[in-house]
C-alpha cells in the first residue's frame, strides 16, 4: 500500500527542503535498489527524483517519440507489463527495467525502386511471413496498435490497410521484443507507410496552389505580423483560431 509522508529534497547546497503538503508515497524498485518516490510522478520522473539522470532514453517527454520504453512486474503478479516512462505513473512495487534501445535490425532499401506489393516488404522482411498471429505484439504496444492485424495486411499486399493501420506507431520497438516469430514490427510498419506515401496516397488537390501561394510571399504579412506577437498574445491568438 502507498504510504503518506513529508517529502524532503535538497537543494544544489545540500540543506533539506521540506514540501508544504504531504504527499503519498510508493517504493519501486530501479536496477534492483528500492527507492521511495512520490505517487504523483510519472516513472521517469521517479527515475529522476531518484538520482538517475537520462542521457538515453529520454526524448520530447510526451508519448511521441518512443525513446522511453520500460518493461516492469508488479510485486505478487507474474505478469509482464510494459510501458512509456514518460506517461505512466509510478505504483507501489514496481520493479523497472529501462530499454533505451531495441537492437532490431531496419532493412536498407530505396524506395523509388519499389513496388507497393507483399513482395517489396518479404523481400526486406522475409521474417514476416513467420507471423504466428499470437497477438502478443499488440498486447504490449503503448499506442493500442492492432500490430497483428498491420502485419497481417503486410503479409497479403494490403499495403493502404498497414499504412493506416500501423499510423500511430512510435517506434518504441516493445512489440519486436515479445514477438516470437522475431519481427521487428515497428520498422515493417515504418516501409509499408513509405510504400504508401510514394505510390497509393495522391496529394490533395490545393497543395500545389498553397506552395504556389507561399512562395509568391501571399503570407508574408501575417508571418511577421506573428512573429511581432508577445508569447500572451499568440497563446491568445491560438486559443481564439478557427478549428475543423
Amino acid at each position: 500500500m502507498a504510504k503518506t509522508k513529508t517529502v524532503t529534497k535538497k537543494s544544489s547546497k545540500g540543506q533539506s527542503k521540506k514540501k508544504e503538503n504531504n504527499t503519498p508515497m510508493v517504493k519501486i524498485y530501479i536496477m534492483g535498489q528500492a527507492y521511495e518516490v512520490p505517487a504523483t510522478l510519472t516513472i521517469m520522473k521517479a527515475m529522476e527524483y531518484a538520482g538517475y539522470k537520462f542521457t538515453r532514453g529520454s526524448g520530447c517527454r510526451a508519448g511521441f517519440c518512443g525513446a522511453c520504453s520500460t518493461v516492469y512486474r508488479k510485486e505478487g503478479d507474474y505478469r509482464l507489463y510494459t510501458a512509456l516512462a514518460c506517461q505512466t505513473l509510478v505504483e507501489d512495487g514496481m520493479y523497472l527495467t529501462q530499454l533505451p534501445f531495441v537492437p532490431a535490425t531496419r532493412a536498407t532499401y530505396n524506395v523509388n525502386e519499389l513496388n507497393p506489393t507483399a513482395s517489396s516488404i518479404l523481400r526486406y522482411y522475409p521474417e514476416v511471413a513467420r507471423c504466428l498471429s499470437c497477438n502478443a505484439c499488440s498486447k504490449v504496444c503503448p499506442q493500442d496498435i492492432s500490430v497483428m492485424d498491420y502485419i497481417q495486411y503486410c503479409l497479403h499486399g494490403e499495403v493502404t490497410e498497414a499504412a493506416e493501420e500501423s499510423f500511430d506507431c512510435i517506434q518504441c520497438g516493445l512489440c519486436a521484443i515479445r514477438c516470437p516469430a522475431e519481427i521487428p514490427q515497428y520498422h515493417v510498419a515504418q516501409l509499408v507507410r513509405r510504400l504508401y506515401g510514394k505510390y497509393i496516397l495522391k496529394a490533395p488537390a490545393y497543395l500545389d496552389k498553397r506552395i504556389k501561394e507561399i512562395a509568391d510571399g501571399v503570407y508574408e504579412k501575417g508571418f511577421k505580423e506573428l512573429m511581432g506577437l508577445s508569447k500572451e498574445e499568440l497563446e491568445k491568438r491560438y486559443v481564439a483560431r478557427d478549428k475543423e
